[in-house]
């Protein structure tokens, strides 16, 4: 589509598009006009970062938003015209009309006018669309517009944009056109044959489409999906000296088992009775050290996906959330986290400094690398284009933000806060243990593996429970979301104690059998899709974009993921 409209300079024409409002005042009109060297007017997109914003500018500025996209295509057919260089027809929408007054209104006396929305795609169209809709009103003579972009909403990231001021990208603009116009032809095209198998839908979207495809195929192969039996055959042991411990058959008669080697009852009691009746002895006691290195900051979608498991949060709650948090909840601290829509997995060089003096204080030198670490995204298309999201001072621990924050926004706040910090310790190490039993034939093996800590690393700052984490009582996830299981010191005690047990054990040592445990199972189909696991489904694709994730299950999550999908999956076939 982006090459199409190039090659018939269709982005000439996008730009110089059509206008559907109500006529100016003349009088606004001739206001408007009158210039002056002192005055400045900033727009950004939401009110809550504008009284930030105009709090560190001081005089001279006047900071208003604009409140998300002042216009759009008018929603009917052939506002996109194909046959005409693919030409837009743009209205300003009703809702946004006294905002954009209250735009001309400020202009009146400014010399300058700052757009200042957000850095990515959608805040460069934003600022284009009031460019261009002010530039329609004619309001501009005399007034210089200059585009600023800053990552963080701090004073010093805020001034120091504006020493930097730059054009609107056109690059970025015509990204944009190319996939409103392709949003657009799609949902013209496909919307009627949705009315006519689902009625009451609203339309089909570009990316909302494949993601419910995504879901069918999923439903398809739950419904195909035949379970199978098989068994394992466990057993209770203990040594010479008395040391108790369990251990799962690996093989019999010589044979290697596989998955489905017991498929019934009576093989599994079989193999249970040869087991019982063997003569055992430990065969090898090997213990071998792993390294976990710590993952990156996050971007929009490991964030969104993190905070599913972790905290139960959908999509939705998780974005305005973080938007509170990008945005400040108190004009003297600014910003907390840094653009929370972000395929990048980078952080500043003065951030990743920062993030170790603050490990290094925290945790000692011994959890800190002797050089900083750097990643690159995994993800397909990604533009790299911001940083990871973080805190916008490490030094605010989640225990000093607790006073500022409300519950969310704390349990929000502590996952960036621990995942930029654990991305530049060092490597867990675990010591894993992995005994072998046999009898004298080796024809029948059991194993039996335990693993422990020795040196946490990044999991000190990482593997903390986050504060109230999972759902109160009486309430249910957002999205049908699975929370984990937040009992990772239980269960490293068990691990730890199971590998010190294992540790000694003496290879040649004879074993006894005090019991076996035959246990029945069955497979089970691919899990349906959650809000989480449908992200990172569509970021490991190249589906989408961080932008749109959110608002694509907020559109979408009601009929594919909490309705059952079976008689939805059928009408559409």
């Amino acid at each position: 589509m982006l090459r199409l409209f190039r090659s018939s300079g269709g982005f000439r024409n996008a730009c110089r598009t059509r206008l559907v409002r109500p006529q100016c005042p003349l009088t606004s009109r001739v206001a408007l006009l009158t210039t002056s060297a002192s005055r400045n007017l900033v727009v950004v997109e939401s009110p809550s970062k504008a009284k930030t914003i105009e709090k560190y500018l001081g005089e001279g500025f006047t900071v208003l938003a604009s409140y998300g996209h002042v216009r759009d295509l008018v929603a009917k057919a052939g506002s996109v015209r194909t046959e005409d260089d693919f030409s837009m027809l743009w209205e300003v929408s009703p809702s946004h009309e006294k905002q954009l007054q209250a735009i001309l209104d400020a202009l009146s006396g400014c010399s300058k006018l700052i757009l200042a929305t957000d850095p990515d795609r959608e805040g460069e169209a934003i600022s284009w669309h009031v460019r261009e809709t002010l530039t329609e009103r004619q309001v501009l003579a005399g007034v210089h517009v200059e585009r600023v972009t800053f990552s963080e909403i701090t004073k010093g990231a805020v001034l120091e944009a504006m020493a930097n001021p730059r054009e609107i990208s056109q690059p970025l603009v015509e990204a944009y056109l190319a996939r409103r116009a392709l949003d657009y032809l799609v949902g013209f095209t496909l919307s009627p044959l949705l009315w006519r198998k689902l009625p009451g839908a609203k339309s089909a979207g570009r990316v909302q489409s494949v993601v419910l495809r995504m879901l069918c195929e999923r439903e398809s192969q739950v419904e195909a999906f035949v379970s199978q039996e098989f068994w394992t055959v466990d057993a209770e042991l203990h040594d010479e000296l008395g040391v108790h411990f369990n251990a799962r058959l690996t093989h019999l008669d010589g044979e290697k088992l596989d998955k489905f080697a017991l498929g019934s009852e009576v093989t599994a009691l079989d193999a249970a009775g040869k087991v019982a009746m063997a003569e055992l002895h430990i065969s090898s006691v090997s213990t071998t050290q792993t390294k976990r290195q710590p993952a990156p900051p996050f971007t929009t979608s490991t964030m969104q996906q993190e905070a599913a498991k972790r905290l139960g949060f959908g999509t939705s709650r998780t974005m305005s959330v973080a938007q509170r948090l990008y945005e400040g909840v108190d004009p003297e601290q600014g910003g907390l986290i840094t653009y929370m829509r972000t395929d990048g997995v980078q952080m500043s060089a003065d951030a990743v400094e920062a993030v170790r003096c603050e490990a290094r204080r925290r945790f000692g030198e011994a959890h800190v690398p002797p050089a900083a670490r750097f990643y690159k995204t995994r993800a397909k298309n990604a533009q790299e284009a911001h940083e990871a999201v973080r805190p916008t001072d490490v030094t605010l621990s989640p225990e000093r933000a607790a006073a500022l924050l409300t519950a969310d926004q704390l349990k929000l706040y502590t996952l960036v806060w621990q995942r930029a910090v654990a991305s530049q310790m060092e490597n867990a190490l675990i010591d894993k243990v992995k005994v072998e039993v046999c009898d004298p034939s080796a024809d029948t093996k059991l194993s039996a593996t335990g693993s422990t800590m020795r040196f946490k690393g990044w999991m000190a700052a990482y593997d903390i429970k986050v504060p109230d984490a999972g759902v109160p009582a009486g309430e249910e996830a957002d999205g049908n979301m699975e929370v984990e299981d937040e009992s990772p010191n239980g269960e490293a005690q068990e691990d730890a104690m199971k590998q010190e047990l294992l540790a000694a054990l003496k290879e040649g040592a004879r074993v006894e059998v005090d019991n076996t445990l035959p246990v029945q199972h069955w497979t089970k189909p691919p899990p349906r899709y959650t809000e989480a696991a449908i992200v990172k489904a569509m970021e490991e694709q190249g589906i989408g974009r961080p932008s749109t994730y959110a608002p694509m299950l907020r559109e979408s999550h009601v009929i594919a993921l909490v309705q059952p999908q079976t008689s939805l999956c059928r009408n559409l076939t």
